[in-house]
């Protein structure tokens, strides 16, 4: 994401923010820190989307000087299978996609998405 947007959606989050407060003014200190809590969590699943896209290891298989993850069974190197979405879920509740490159164990077939 590039700053601009950052930008923007941080000072969206300000702006419902202090919708919300002005919605809720005799709402308690816990009520606001729940609110802005969950409104940041939004963006911390962004960051960590982000942070994880930047990775060069979503993209192995196309590089041949950067070896291939292996197999934690066999020990063998995957052979990439092209790229699939996983959606997991932040420690916020919120979900993050990240698209990656997926492999396949030539020796027990298992796929999966390398963890590094």
């Amino acid at each position: 994401m590039e700053r601009n947007e950052w930008l923007s959606m941080s000072e969206k989050v300000l702006s419902d923010v202090k919708e919300w407060r002005k919605a809720h003014p005799k709402a308690t200190f816990v009520e606001i820190e729940d609110e802005v809590h969950r409104r940041m969590v939004q963006l911390e699943a962004q960051l960590l989307q982000d942070a994880a896209l930047e990775s060069s290891s979503r993209e192995w298989g196309r590089d041949r000087s950067e070896p291939a993850p292996t197999c934690p069974t066999c020990h063998v190197s995957l052979q990439a299978r092209g790229k699939r979405s996983r959606t997991l879920q932040g420690n916020g509740g919120e979900s993050v996609t990240l698209t990656r490159t997926y492999g396949t164990c030539p020796k027990c077939g298992e796929s999966f998405f390398p963890p590094r």
